[in-house]
């Protein structure tokens, strides 16, 4: 069976790069720059506070796993006024060793294991357009343990480290997304997997991408009217269901390019069009470039984004 969240994990490709432990103490603070790389944090003891760009203020516990799919700005601290010193991620070394912040001696008020990675896919903003900004999971036992063995492999350099890495990651992804609150996320994939009736017909076009699907094929996959599903699936993903459709055919067709093992005709053929003049015009309009250009471009197209208020995934 097809599962849609594996697919965009997969189609992500992240990659581990580093992490570090972090604790605090009395009155401290730090506000970290925009990153857009996304970034993880397990709690392994006592409580901070979190303020991430544009989102509500969190209370993290002991136990408590958040992810930052694309890291906005964002503010880490205790819970005493004081000014966050500012770093930029972009261009701070990388420290060796645990990072204390606020008072240096004493037993910490919180120490966390946290860390980035990249995804190398070209396509990544597409996806992570659809994955809520703030992924903030309370208590999950399984997450602080692949934390845990991501930090113990980045600190060594074994044999196959590099293989072990990218399945923990993907293991870490997949873990904090599905234990997700649906009730907790914003329009997308996961409110969409997270709906009984919008599931089956979300999985229907992952599995069977070739379908020249319809509205009202998928609406009744979904049991209910085209008019009810067609609201519904806009409203708990954040796009039409054709529009998602498309998007998520040209983001296989993109990742077949990349590879230059197939045809145009084939690749057109594996993503759900009749001939390769029509899978041609779809691309070209989506993509901004004809298919052939791009993949001897080596699968790197002009970056697009949607315009204000549109809701969609950004191209690359």
């Amino acid at each position: 069976m097809t599962d849609p969240l594996s697919e965009v994990i997969a189609l992500l490709q992240p990659k581990a790069v580093f992490s570090k432990g972090i604790s605090g103490a009395g009155a401290w603070g730090v506000r970290y720059s925009d990153f857009g790389q996304p970034s993880f944090c397990a709690v392994l003891e006592g409580r901070c506070r979190l303020a991430v760009d544009g989102q509500p203020a969190l209370t993290l516990e002991g136990g408590d796993f958040v992810l930052l799919p694309a890291t906005p700005g964002f503010t880490i601290s205790g819970f005493e006024p004081v000014t966050p010193e500012r770093v930029d991620p972009k261009v701070a070394p990388a420290p060796k060793g645990e990072v204390r912040h606020g008072r240096r001696g004493g037993r910490p008020d919180v120490r966390l294991l946290g860390g980035y990675f990249v995804f190398d896919s070209p396509d990544a903003a597409l996806m992570v357009s659809l994955l809520p900004t703030v992924v903030h999971v309370p208590g999950v036992a399984r997450l602080s343990t692949l934390v845990q063995l991501v930090s113990d492999e980045t600190s060594e350099q074994r044999s196959g480290r590099d293989l072990v890495l990218t399945r923990l990651v993907e293991l870490l992804l997949i873990e904090a997304l599905r234990s997700t609150s649906s009730g907790d996320t914003p329009p997308g994939l996961l409110r969409g997997l997270a709906d009984a009736r919008l599931a089956p017909a979300i999985r229907q076009m992952h599995r069977h991408l070739t379908r020249p699907w319809t509205v009202a094929q998928l609406a009744k996959s979904s049991a209910l009217s085209r008019s009810a599903f067609f609201e519904r699936f806009t409203r708990t993903v954040g796009l039409p269901p054709m529009e998602y459709l498309l998007d998520w055919r040209m983001a296989v067709a993109r990742g077949l390019l990349r590879g230059q093992e197939l045809t145009i005709t084939e690749v057109a053929e594996r993503v759900g069009y009749s001939s390769a003049s029509t899978f041609t015009a779809a691309f070209s309009k989506c993509v901004g470039q004809p298919p052939g250009r791009f993949a001897r471009a080596g699968g790197h197209g002009p970056r697009r984004h949607p315009s204000p208020g549109q809701k969609g995934w950004k191209q690359s």
